[in-house]
């Protein structure tokens, strides 16, 4: 890094407290298969993938758990599940259980301090069907059948898995909660199980939740909305939103929608930002946050997809009355408008929420550089220049526990981040820097203490440790990345998709394929899996190709 880079333009210093080495505290990633469990004590015993040692840690009330997909407690965890666990010290702040697809149906284990008689029936969802009574009797834990996935497919009841309600999947992650996927691909790829046609220049993702999917696109003339059917890939309504955008790199809106009870939030490239009714396409409000805040459109068009936090609908219009804002969702009011100091323009990234020591803040990334925001207040608290360049800063920032992973091209590279608060502030200093992480605008995935992204046309795995590598493959290319069951989905620009394990000691690759009915852009758009299917757009053309396991 520079030494005369300026960080005034995003941070003030006397915010930052130094960190001696011993108190940074590492966050470890626990990821096997459950080997028993004590629903008294919340202590849980994994074997660890790939390895012959054992390691326990202990769920807490504060323990945010899902399995497969769907929210979980301490009573839904059982022997034989697969399972990814944050960890700091002893005790995990996050918890991802899924159902086990090569595991026989057994009787659930009871340890000796939980008797029998009191095991709650459990579903794959993690409901108790007898929530409502004290008294619980014992079942086998059963995997989903066909019968159960028949009947979700008939009802828009959200199934295990066929949810990506937003940019980068539910938690903002590029984590699927999909299972049961195939392992390895044939020769020719995956089957194709659906085309859609028609929705209009873009770079826009897709969103998918209660049975639709939804995306963006240049329409007759303007930027429109586009809800698909799940099952069959049946447009079900399309709206115009704003104004079409148009940019020589490619046409049309680069964020994706967001969805958040029956809502879909929309940001085009021109700062036209419409809140939809999910059902028929109805404009609840809208509003443009450019000249709202007093912002000017940066080169190649607002790509953000907008975080929606409770009610609050977070986005960064980089204006002179406001860098990065916090709306009401229902009504598109203001609550807060928060300035940074110099007044930095947007990049290209979109939010996250981060908590730290009881803080809970908004972090995106400025043409100047990552910024962390109060969320109670809009208080800018703390900025970091070390991974922003100064010409497009488009990688969504990654936390895990108490630290952020931040990365752009144009030679700069990565940066990991730790973060302290005190009396209701945070504050931020470098653990290390990188330039082998230069991620351009594919995205990166943090999984079991290593970080998996493009290092411009390498794909490249960083210990997140130390930042040393663990390894580097040319065989793909520069792309985008997400992952699913166990396996990355790497889309390189240039067209072909390929499989690759999650595996930090070799690059495996499972297969790959070319991407059929390419059009003359390169593929930005990222790739998503879920509902047993990997979903690519590209420009004007949806496809849904069929990756689940016979």
């Amino acid at each position: 890094m520079s030494h005369n880079r300026c960080l005034t333009v995003v941070v003030c210093v006397s915010l930052m407290l130094v960190l001696s080495e011993s108190a940074v505290a590492w966050l470890d990633v626990v990821t096997g298969e459950v080997v028993s469990v004590s629903r008294s004590t919340g202590q849980v015993v994994v074997q660890l993938r790939g390895k012959t040692q054992k390691r326990s840690f202990r769920i807490q009330s504060s323990t945010r758990m899902t399995l497969d997909g769907a929210k979980a407690e301490i009573s839904s965890v059982a022997r034989g599940q697969l399972v990814s666990a944050f960890v700091n010290g002893t005790s995990a702040s996050r918890v991802l259980l899924r159902t086990n697809p090569d595991q026989p149906d057994e009787p659930m284990p009871t340890k000796p301090d939980v008797p029998k008689t009191e095991t709650p029936k459990t579903t794959s969802g993690g409901s108790t069907p007898d929530s409502g009574s004290s008294r619980t009797t014992s079942s086998t834990r059963r995997r989903p059948t066909g019968a159960n996935r028949s009947a979700s497919a008939a009802t828009p009841a959200t199934t295990a898995g066929s949810e990506w309600n937003q940019f980068r999947g539910p938690n903002r992650d590029n984590i699927s909660p999909a299972t049961g996927l195939l392992r390895e691909w044939p020769g020719s790829g995956p089957e194709l199980a659906w085309r859609a046609t028609g929705i209009g220049e873009g770079y826009s993702s897709v969103s998918i939740s209660d049975g639709r999917l939804f995306t963006m696109g240049n329409r007759q003339g303007a930027e429109a909305v586009t809800a698909i059917d799940l099952a069959t890939g049946r447009e079900i309504w399309s709206v115009a939103t704003g104004r079409e955008y148009r940019e020589g790199q490619g046409n049309g809106p680069r964020g994706t929608p967001t969805i958040i009870d029956n809502r879909v939030y929309a940001l085009g490239g021109n700062g036209d930002l419409a809140c939809l009714e999910a059902a028929d396409g109805n404009i609840v409000w809208k509003k443009n946050i450019l000249q709202e805040f007093g912002g000017n459109n940066i080169t190649w068009g607002i790509s953000e997809s907008v975080l929606i936090d409770g009610d609050r609908l977070i986005c960064t219009p980089g204006g002179s009355r406001g860098t990065m804002v916090a709306l009401n969702r229902n009504t598109g009011s203001t609550i807060w408008a928060a300035p940074v100091p110099g007044n930095p323009q947007a990049a290209y990234s979109s939010p996250i929420v981060f908590e730290v020591g009881g803080v809970r803040q908004y972090v995106n990334f400025t043409h100047a550089g990552v910024v962390g925001v109060r969320a109670s207040d809009g208080r800018a608290m703390w900025g970091q220049a070390e991974s922003s360049n100064g010409t497009a800063n488009c990688s969504t920032p990654i936390a895990f526990n108490n630290q952020i992973f931040t990365a752009s091209g144009y030679g700069t590279g990565g940066a990991l981040f730790q973060f302290q608060s005190r009396g209701g502030m945070t504050s931020s200093q470098p653990v290390f820097t990188t330039r082998d992480m230069k991620n351009h605008h594919g995205g990166m995935v943090a999984l079991d203490g290593f970080l998996y992204g493009c290092d411009e046309q390498i794909l490249t795995c960083l210990n997140l440790r130390n930042g040393q590598i663990a390894w580097k493959s040319r065989s793909v290319g520069k792309g985008s990345i997400t992952y699913a069951d166990g396996h990355l989905y790497v889309r390189s620009e240039g067209g072909p998709v390929a499989l690759v394990e999650a595996n930090p000691r070799a690059y495996v690759e499972k297969g790959r394929f070319d991407q059929p009915e390419r059009s003359g852009r390169p593929a930005w758009s990222h790739p998503v899996v879920a509902d047993g299917k990997l979903f690519l757009r590209d420009m004007d053309t949806l496809l849904a190709f069929d990756v689940k396991a016979p």
